[in-house]
């Protein structure tokens, strides 16, 4: 069972005891990226001029947007990954093909070279 872990963490200049499954040091990146959104929204012309609640649902929608961005990379980058694993298969089944072939010609070579051995000698 998972045990309960708890830490402080800074966020938007305020203090907050927060507890969870995850480590310390996985909550404390949650809190830094909480505050590099809040940052990054507050340095925008006129955000901080906006009523609080405004600031909280535009901070959310851009959460959310991180989000929804990397949900749909992962889908390309898992998309991509089974199109390699069918190129890699193909690849593979080909190898094989071509040492089979390769095989046949050095044991049909071998045969040649026995026969043209024994010719000679007659």
């Amino acid at each position: 069972m998972n045990s309960k872990h708890y830490t402080e963490v800074l966020i938007d200049g305020k203090i907050y005891a927060l507890g969870g499954s995850e480590e310390e040091g996985y909550i404390q990146r949650l809190a830094s990226y909480i505050n590099e959104m809040i940052i990054t929204l507050k340095r925008r012309e006129g955000f901080t001029k906006q009523s609080a609640e405004y600031q909280n649902v535009m901070i959310e929608l851009n959460m959310a947007d991180d989000y929804f961005k990397a949900r749909e990379q992962i889908a390309t980058l898992e998309q991509q990954k089974a199109e390699m694993e069918k190129e890699t298969y193909s690849l593979k089944h080909e190898l094989v093909a071509t040492q089979m072939k390769l095989e046949a010609v050095k044991t049909e070579l071998a045969g040649m070279k026995s026969s043209s051995g024994s010719d000679r000698n007659e």
